[in-house]
This record gives C-alpha cells, structure tokens and sequence, in this order.
C-alpha cells in the first residue's frame, strides 16, 4: 500500500520575517510597525508586504527619515505598554539613533531596578551587496553586542528568521534583528503555527570532529559550504550558528571547542573587537588546555567596504578562505583553487538558495 509522503511546508526568508510580523500583529493589538518604506509596494525586501493594507495605518506605518527622533517615539511607546517593531532598509541609518539605542533603550530597565520594561524589536538589515560601497554595506553587529541591556540576534535561516523575530517582539527587553540581504532570498522549511526560538541558544548546523567553525548570519552558509569541501578531504568540520550574540551561548559552542580542539571564526564585520574576536577570546580562556592549535579568525581587512567590484573581489573573505584555513590547521597543504577575479563577487553565491 502506497502511502502519500507530507512535503515539509518550504518559506524564503523574507516570507518567514513577513509571516511572523503578520501573526504577531494578529495575536496582539499593542504590537506595531513603522519603518522608512513599512508600506511601500516592495515591502522592505518582501518582509513587510501587504501589512499596510491588512492592518491599517494605525499599525503599519512609514516614517520620515529622522531616525533618532522616531527611536525615541517607540522606545516611548514601549514604556507606555506598546510592543512596537522598528525596521530600518539599512543598518547604517540606525548609527543615526545610537544615543536612544545605548542611553535609553538599553539602560531603562536596570536604572529603574527591572520595574520599568522597553519591549522593542529594531529590525536593520545589513551586509554587503549590488556595489553599495562604504555606507551602505556595512556589518555593524559588533557595536549593539557590546552594549550591556541590549539583545542581539542573527538568524541564517527562514525557520530561525520567524521564530526568532516572534521571541524578540515577546521579549520584555530591547531586541537588536539583524538580517542579511543575501539571506531574504534562500528557503527552508517553517511551520506555520507561531512558534519561538530561544534567544540566547546557539545551534549545531553540521556535527563533526575536526575543527569547529563558528558563524552567524550568511556567514554560516559560507561554513556550511566549506565544511562540505572539507568533507571530500575526509576533514570533518563542526559547524556552530550562533544565533545570538548577546546573549551569546557560549556552553554550546566550548562544546564543540572541547571536542574538535580547533576553531575557526568567522565575522561578518571587521576582525578588530568583533564577534569572532570575543569567540576566540571564549575558547582561549575557557578550553585553553583543550586546544590543539591556536584559533583563527576570518574577517573582511581593516578597511572601509569598497564599491568596485574589482575591489570587493579581493576583499570580502568567504568559502576559498575557511577551508584553506581549516587545511591550515590541520597540516594539509591548501587547494589549488581556478582564479575567478574576473566574475563578481558582490553578488549572492547561486547555490545558497536552500534548503537551509
């Protein structure tokens, strides 16, 4: 007797970002958008599509380009009870409402001894891209991770992408929603009830037992890519999307440290005081002993994000990077890879699309 195999439900990751936003507004009535192009037609990369006309403008609205002033209106109303989601089509233009992200959103609830909440999701959407050279192209992350008060997450996955964004909006405290552009267009499988991704838990994308590579964000595609090269090398990668950077897990990622005794990190944004930077300092202070070879990091050069593609070409690192760093650390000579300088590289990789 032939029985009918159940396809698991498929989402793009902007589908997923929009599918949460829907069911959140749905289930809460003190829950709203606004950003700079919430109603447009295009819908902030797909993510907010059709919000406006469901929901109203009550609910759904544009903003003017005075981002530190339309900050502090939603921190505002996050005191007051509201639940708002903030997004911006850039991480750049939130540099504009740093002072109400650090000195109000962040420290409201420890000044006022956990009494007060600011129950608040900014949503910005970083990462390189389409020649947006070096004020539009920037990974950003590192700031709002190093500020005590504020959560930060970076999902890599469409299911991640909903469960993570319904967690922050439920969240009592201010909640950084990083989201890279190349990631809007990959799929993967999400249910369709509302469900919740812990803040705070990192996970295991690819178990393994030779060296462990830690990422987050579109980063993590990139390890995954590697690690199956690495596998035709009979070199078995473990590969950690962190998920969150503050909190950041760091028991599940000493874990893996302790088992493969390798580490490689690798940063979406600058090498000096980033995320890999404090994933590497973790290993070192808590599996020092257990370390077979000092850890590396991976990271675009300590410069401003080029334009060109000539020029992005050589500067943002990627799959050709981890996988000669992993031979690297394992004593094998490194692979004999066809030049590609001609073909640019500021453009998604075709095969990250998903399932992921």
């Amino acid at each position: 007797m032939l029985r009918r195999v159940r396809l698991a439900r498929q989402l793009k990751f902007h589908q997923a970002i929009l599918e949460a936003t829907d069911q959140c507004l749905s289930a809460d009535p003190k829950v709203y958008l606004m950003g700079l192009g919430a109603p447009d037609p295009k819908g902030i990369f797909g993510t907010t599509l059709g919000l406006g006309t469901k929901y109203g403008g009550r609910r759904v609205m544009d903003m003017p380009a005075s981002e530190n002033a339309m900050t502090g209106i939603a921190i505002g109303s996050a005191l007051t009870g509201m639940r708002p989601i903030m997004t911006h089509q850039r991480v750049d233009f939130a540099l504009l409402a740093l002072d109400q992200l650090i000195n109000n959103a962040a420290k409201w609830r420890y000044m006022f001894g956990g009494r007060m909440k600011v129950p608040l999701v900014v949503r910005l959407i970083m990462g390189r891209g389409w020649g947006q050279g070096p004020q539009h192209s920037q990974s950003l992350e590192s700031i709002f991770a190093h500020i005590p008060g504020l959560k930060v997450v970076m999902p890599s996955t469409p299911h991640d992408a909903k469960g993570l964004l319904i967690a922050a909006v439920e969240d009592d405290n201010p909640v950084i929603f990083l989201e890279h552009r190349w990631l809007h267009g990959t799929f993967g499988q999400v249910p369709q009830p509302p469900y919740r991704v812990r803040i705070g838990k990192a996970r295991t994308a690819r178990p393994g037992r030779d060296v462990t590579i830690a990422a987050a964000s579109y980063a993590t595609l990139e390890a995954l890519h590697a690690a199956k090269i690495l596998a035709e090398q009979k070199i078995s990668a473990e590969v950690i999307d962190m998920r969150s950077l503050r909190p950041l897990d760091a028991p599940h990622l000493l874990a893996s440290v302790r088992k493969t005794g390798r580490l490689i990190a690798i940063d979406n944004g600058w090498r000096a005081f980033g995320f890999a930077a404090e994933i590497v300092a973790l290993a070192s202070e808590a599996a020092f002993h257990e370390l077979k070879c000092p850890p590396r990091r991976i990271s675009p050069p300590e410069t401003p994000t080029p334009t060109s593609w000539a020029l992005s070409n050589r500067y943002y690192p990627g799959v050709k990077n981890i996988v000669d760093e992993a031979l690297s650390m394992l004593g094998r000579p490194k692979r004999r890879w066809p030049r590609q300088n001609h073909i640019p590289q500021d453009k998604p990789d075709p095969s990250f699309t998903g399932p992921f």
